[in-house]
């Protein structure tokens, strides 16, 4: 295969952009015209002019006097027409009368009233031999207002409902509603996003750097006879940059990139789906060399045969079928690639995920301190910020952030300032906007009374007790007790960024969640539901533990994790759920009875922490090691953990 085979040429996106296109407001003529030649033929139909009105007296004396009635026409018994004979309407007193319809037949020459059973006008006729006939008839023009509304409504219902199945497609929706809704960025509208606008995610950069290779430079490859991927599969959590890996992609290879969700392809027409497959492959391969983008692919990737629902799930099978046909339909030399990203890796298809269709799984986790500081470093590029703003202790301070939670930091922080009217973001406000995000809206406001707010005080100075005297407890922050989204107050920790956790560990933190429920009952004789969130938090850590990590002698090394997402199905027997049940009872009620003797014995903290915090509301760190004394076990991180504190204090 030649290299020129790869060469980008634009020339068929051009033509296509020449191409006249049609105006959707075209159809609304087409439904104008029907409805007004419908109305039309209704009133033509049911047309009678020309006729002359006259008397009963008339019709006797001189028409069936003289022989002119061919034959009347009764309507509803009420209404008689008269039809003349031939001889008649050549008489040219008559022949003004000789008229026929639009749409054929004679229209009556005279017409006149009758009352309804008029027994005395049908005896007459009898007598006199005039041949009659009874109709039933609607009154068209009586009821051409309801004709008009019922078909207006019928024509409004048709536009809007196409137009919802066509959603902006234009022309002729009903017939592109197969069509794929893939954006097409290319050489005129080309993705400006590079490597370097993504920052951090060094290990999947180096793993998408060879796909930009293949579209360069394919014949390095296939040289040797290699097989360029067919598929890259992008993985993480929400947030991590998949889809600005993506990009970034197409906008280094400098190719034809085809973005849209998988729910672009759902459709409430069975078939729709796998026809807008079809058309987005056709297009990506006259478009070749090209990037396919799916985001959130497990719209429908998800495993076939799940659930044994019918109906959307039907079609949404159909769509992935027709998916994996066209990954193995087009060659591995059309300079066609897909890539695609979700963050439930675990509910796709096993074929989808086969060597041949994705043939790469790359990995895009949460950032470490150092990808962090990178992220921090281009997002606050864009920020008028102070010289205290340390973007390392920034890094340090947010474990766990993605970066689309720094980039909401940052813009928060900005929004912060500005909000104080200052001229630079300070590293306090980037302090202030951590806790926007981690913890909610500061309700300084909030009306709370003294008793809540002194219960509120020892809760929130139970967890610090716990968490300062604990070997293996988090770093503390700060304390408050001015409530931030549902919370009345909280403990803000700065956890070490560690993969792994040992029972130590985890005991400690759930002593640290209970030592707000143990200060209340030690401090005040009683308990409240301030502590819902702690022991929802313990009890999930607790069943963890015993069925999942194998952290219990008497249940053993056995873990009930199910990766299928089944919770209504039970892997062990009634015999063995209710030992599992008692040892997390057992284990809960042991670090809950720790945790209150621990309380005991630093009963005098726990008062002077609950007392300073109902004085201040806020304590940081070196306040709290000026109250309690410094903790015996030191931090692992001092200068991150005391850049909390205010340069005001």
């Amino acid at each position: 295969m030649s290299e020129n085979n790869f060469r980008f040429d634009n020339n068929d996106s051009s033509k296509k952009n020449n191409r006249p296109q049609g105006n959707p407001n075209n159809l609304y003529w087409v439904y104008g015209l029907i409805l007004l030649f419908i109305l039309f033929s209704i009133i033509l139909l049911d047309s009678n002019k020309g006729e002359e009105e006259i008397t009963q007296q008339r019709f006797w004396n001189e028409l069936v006097k003289n022989n002119y009635v061919d034959h009347i026409v009764i309507v509803n018994e009420k209404n008689v027409e008269v039809y003349l004979t031939r001889e008649a309407l050549a008489d040219e007193k008559y022949k003004k009368y000789n008229q026929t319809r639009v749409f054929g037949g004679n229209n009556p020459a005279f017409t006149f009233r009758i009352s309804q059973n008029d027994r005395y006008f049908y005896e007459k006729l009898d007598k006199t031999g005039v041949v009659f006939k009874n109709e039933e008839r609607a009154d068209y023009l009586k009821d051409l207002p309801t004709y008009i509304f019922l078909i207006g409504t019928i024509v409004l219902l048709w536009v809007f409902f196409f137009r919802r199945i066509g959603n902006g497609m234009g022309g002729s929706q009903i017939f592109n509603i197969g069509k794929s809704r893939a954006s097409l960025f290319d050489k005129e509208n080309r993705v400006k996003v590079t490597f370097s606008d993504v920052a951090g995610l060094e290990e999947a950069k180096q793993e998408v750097v060879e796909i930009v290779e293949f579209l360069k430079n394919p014949q390095k490859f296939t040289r040797l006879g290699g097989r360029i991927p067919k598929g890259v599969l992008l993985v993480g959590p929400p947030g991590t940059g998949k889809t600005l890996l993506a990009k970034a992609v197409a906008g280094e290879a400098q190719v034809p990139f085809f973005s849209l969700s998988g729910s672009d392809f759902v459709e409430m027409f069975v078939g729709v789906g796998a026809a807008r497959v079809r058309d987005l492959f056709k297009q990506a391969k006259e478009k070749a060399p090209c990037i396919i983008f799916i985001d959130e692919i497990d719209a429908i990737g998800r495993s076939r045969g799940r659930n044994n629902f019918t109906g959307g799930n039907d079609e949404r099978e159909n769509t992935l079928n027709q998916l994996l046909v066209e990954m193995d339909g087009f060659n591995t030399d059309s300079g066609v690639i897909l890539m695609a990203a979700t963050n439930r890796p675990d509910i796709l298809d096993n074929a989808l995920l086969r060597p041949g269709r994705f043939d790469r799984v790359i990995s895009v986790d949460k950032p470490d301190i150092k990808e962090r500081e990178a992220i921090f470093n281009v997002h606050i590029q864009k920020l008028v910020k102070a010289s205290n703003v340390d973007v390392h202790t920034l890094a340090a301070q947010t474990p766990g952030f993605v970066g689309a939670d720094i980039m909401n930091v940052c813009n928060e922080a900005a929004l912060i300032a500005a909000r104080k009217n200052k001229n630079a973001v300070e590293m306090e406000d980037f302090n202030d906007a951590i806790d926007r995000v981690t913890s909610g809206l500061e309700k300084k406001n909030k009306i709370i009374s003294p008793e809540e707010k002194r219960l509120i005080a020892y809760h929130e100075a139970g967890h610090a007790v716990a968490g300062w005297f604990l070997e293996h407890a988090d770093p503390i922050v700060k304390i408050s007790i001015i409530p931030r989204g549902n919370a009345g107050g909280y403990v803000s920790f700065l956890p070490r960024e560690t993969m792994l956790y040992n029972t130590e560990q985890l005991t400690d933190k759930v002593c640290v969640s209970l030592g707000g429920r143990a200060a209340e009952d030690i401090a005040l004789g009683t308990i409240s539901t301030g502590a819902v969130s702690d022991l929802d938090y313990v009890t999930k850590i607790a069943y963890s533990m015993v069925t999942i990590y194998g952290m219990n002698e008497n249940v053993g090394n056995i873990s009930f994790h199910d990766k299928d997402d089944m919770p209504l199905v039970k892997p062990y027997s009634e015999a063995l759920a209710e030992i599992i049940d008692r040892e997390v009872y057992k284990y809960v009620q042991a670090a809950y009875e720790r945790v209150k003797n621990l309380l005991r014995e630093h009963r005098d903290a726990l008062e002077k922490l609950a007392q300073a915090l109902l004085e201040k509301e806020v304590l940081y760190n070196v306040e709290i090691e000026k109250l309690i004394g410094p903790r015996p076990y030191p931090n692992w991180s001092t200068s991150v953990v005391n850049s909390f504190m205010p340069s005001s204090r």
